[in-house]
């Protein structure tokens, strides 16, 4: 607002805090800028290889048989699914700015819900405005919303009213400010939303599945519609998603792993193979008392690119399989981030149970036999503090382990090298190193089977789901099961901890206090 020399103050220490709040204002406004400019080119980028999607799915739908989608093994099921994930990234990408603009959309004509739905009514009243104590309120209106709320197994509408009043005398209309909603304007409550999320990200049920579910009680939700949410809920919850990998970096020791996640590529009609990387900590196994938990993150490549960048300034102990990538966080010249590798044992043994199941090596059955007391003496020392588990394995573990190794390294010179059997004996020697690690030290478990076990329900949701049909389904799909496998595997429901937690998000969490929202403090909340 433009203000006159007379509307000036005299007093010079008036001036200068005056001054002072300008120069503080428009320092705030230059820094939205920036902000907002960052946020348009990141928007651009996405936009792009969203529409490169788009158009080679035109073409696979309307262009020549030649051009088909199906040339490549893909059926109408799974281009369906190319829609969701699509909506999805989309809806990530629109998130931040509207969120930004703090934009409000407006409601849409839409079909009146089945009749046959229960209706939960709440009445949200106004305050009694100051100087109206005792004066008759008058009800001259109402404004009426409904959304869509979802029970286990059973749908109903919650039915929001807030009437208006006028009090005798007095100037004014009164109501109750509407509550806030995680999608403004749309139908979903949270515990739909929460609903969704759980069903495909750790339930492995895909959207046009859950899309026909519905349907069987009368309720149409489109399936484009639910991924448009699950951007939102993605965007919401990525601050969380992040705060639990930073949280698993200050650990002791990590265990990794990855798994495949084909993704559409863009502009070529072809899937392409993209990777969804695992870490997590437990340290129940050597006598700790933190959460366990998982984190997981979506990339284009497997290169050790990626987990140099998810694990960049952790120090500790990094327990993975034998792929060479995680070497790359070992390497002498890494001076700043001391990493050491740890193998794991069940990897050596799965190679010599394989021949061994085949009944083609007596050597392979010999070697199971001779490695099978290792995990009883893990057993016995589950859950016991470092030093006694080094003692043991030191007393009754080494000795077996170094007859092991003088078994395969006389046995390997007297096979053919393209032998199945000398690919096993010579990845265990390769490694020796890493794998002798845990006898060491307490900290280490003789296997990463526990990210391995982690990492095994996103490969079921991923066949069930055929596919991720972009980068931003797949980086949404990332973040929702970080939080919700971490919920599971610390004994919190995930639909109730979902449910809660985008319920508070709602209704403007802080993000000072985004610990509390983690998973494994959800108990103590309740």
């Amino acid at each position: 607002m433009l203000m006159v020399f007379a509307d000036l103050p005299n007093d010079v220490d008036t001036l200068k805090a005056m001054i002072f709040a300008l120069s503080q204002e428009t320092k705030e406004a230059q820094a939205e800028v920036c902000e907002l400019k960052a946020i348009n080119a990141t928007v651009h980028e996405r936009n792009a290889r969203l529409t490169s999607i788009i158009k080679m799915l035109e073409r696979s739908r309307y262009g020549a048989r030649s051009e088909k989608l199906k040339r490549d093994g893909l059926d109408d099921e799974q281009r369906a699914f190319v829609f969701d994930e699509i909506e999805t990234g989309l809806a990530e990408i629109a998130a931040p700015l509207e969120k930004k603009a703090k934009t409000v959309r407006t409601p849409r004509p839409r079909k009146a819900f089945a009749a046959h739905l229960e209706r939960v009514e709440v009445v949200i009243e106004p305050e009694v405005p100051p100087g109206c104590e005792g004066l008759e309120k008058v009800c001259i209106g109402e404004d009426v919303s409904e959304r869509l709320d979802v029970t286990p197994a059973k749908f109903r509408v919650i039915v929001t009213r807030r009437p208006k009043y006028a009090y005798r005398d007095r100037d004014g209309v009164f109501q109750a400010p509407a509550p806030a909603h995680l999608i403004e304007g749309g139908i979903p409550t949270e515990a739909l939303l929460a609903q969704i999320a759980v069903a495909k990200y750790a339930d492995g049920l895909p959207l046009y599945r859950q899309e026909a579910i519905y349907a069987r009680d009368g309720v149409e939700i489109d399936r484009s519609l639910m991924a448009q949410w699950m951007g939102r809920v993605g965007f919401e919850l990525e601050p969380l998603a992040d705060a639990i990998l930073a949280r698993i970096k200050r650990g002791m020791r990590i265990f990794a792993d990855e798994t495949t996640l084909p993704t559409l590529a863009p502009g070529s009609g072809k899937v392409k193979t993209a990777w969804l990387w695992a870490y997590a900590r437990d340290d129940t196994t050597f006598g700790g008392s933190g959460p366990p938990m998982v984190a997981y993150r979506f990339e284009d490549s497997r290169s050790g690119d990626c987990v140099a960048r998810h694990l960049a300034g952790y120090r500790g102990i990094l327990q993975v399989d034998g792929y060479a990538a995680y070497n790359r966080l070992a390497k002498p010249e890494r001076t700043n981030d001391v990493v050491l590798l740890a193998g794991c044992w069940a990897h050596v043994r799965r190679r010599f149970y394989e021949l061994h199941a085949n009944e083609s090596s007596p050597f392979a059955t010999r070697t199971i036999e001779a490695m099978a007391p290792l995990w009883r003496i893990e057993d016995e020392i589950r859950g016991r503090d470092p030093v006694y588990r080094c003692t043991i394995r030191q007393q009754r573990s080494r000795a077996i382990i170094d007859e092991l190794f003088t078994l395969w390294e006389r046995e390997l010179p007297r096979l053919s090298g393209k032998s199945k059997l000398a690919e096993a004996i010579r990845y265990a020697i390769t490694r020796r190193a890493v794998l002798e690690r845990f006898l060491d030290d307490g900290r280490i478990k003789i296997d990463s089977n526990i990210v391995e076990r982690l990492i095994r329900p996103q490969a079921i949701t991923r066949k069930n789901a055929l596919f991720a049909g972009s980068d931003g389904g797949g980086r949404v799909w990332a973040t929702i099961a970080t939080l919700l496998t971490t919920a599971k595997i610390n004994g919190v429901d995930p639909y109730k901890w979902a449910k809660l937690t985008l319920e508070r998000i709602a209704a403007g969490w802080p993000n000072r206090d985004l610990d509390a929202l983690i998973p494994w403090n959800y108990q103590a909340q309740i």
